[in-house]
């Protein structure tokens, strides 16, 4: 059976959204941050040699890794939905934007909670980031991978939402931006997701 265990606050919303959207069934373990530390407690850390989240087990398995478990899911429950194949005219749309959260928004992002040279390099490179999403959806494109919803979309929620808890951003230079994140918002199993992970959390959508 899968198992989502979901750290409030954190990536693992992206799995428990991915769960939701493709209607599969799945057991939701939460855990709880320390008030004070802000970190995952022990019995997080003890499911996955990573000790960070999100992490699934699925019967024997237990994987870490968003981007890992996102293929994971997709793959064995799936069955072609969220995803783009190999010869869509957007497949390669899908991919870059599909890694583009994690390999290039957020390390940028997580600079910022630094000090020094770099903070201020980093808020030029996300202020490119941003304008080519803004000119993304300014094109007409309803989704990341054009007109089909995928699991590039999930992907790109969390930097854009919930890690904002972290490092502020100001997305009021970007309408198209914001046009696209309030789309998002109200898909029926984002909002099941965020009833069921962090019902309190209130979001930064705008």
């Amino acid at each position: 059976m899968l198992t989502v265990h979901h750290l409030g606050i954190s990536q693992s919303d992206r799995i428990v959204w991915l769960c939701e959207e493709l209607a599969i069934p799945y057991d939701l373990v939460r855990y709880d941050r320390d008030p004070v530390t802000r970190l995952a407690p022990a019995t997080y850390k003890a499911l996955h040699p990573a000790g960070t989240a999100p992490v699934i087990t699925d019967d024997a398995l237990a994987l870490s890794e968003s981007g890992a478990i996102v293929d994971y899911i997709v793959a064995r429950y799936g069955n072609g939905r969220l995803t783009l194949p190999s010869d869509h005219p957007d497949y390669a749309r899908f991919l870059y934007w599909c890694h583009f959260a994690n390999g290039s928004l957020m390390p940028a992002m997580m600079m910022l909670m630094g000090e020094g040279g770099m903070a201020q390099v980093m808020r030029d490179r996300i202020a490119r980031y941003l304008t080519a999403l803004d000119t993304h959806f300014g094109q007409g494109h309803s989704w990341l991978a054009g007109d089909v919803f995928t699991i590039a979309d999930i992907m790109i929620m969390f930097p854009l939402t919930t890690m904002r808890a972290f490092v502020p951003l100001d997305l009021s230079p970007y309408p198209d931006l914001r046009a696209y994140l309030k789309r998002v918002s109200g898909r029926p199993g984002f909002q099941a997701a965020k009833a069921k992970a962090d019902p309190d959390l209130e979001l930064p959508i705008d």
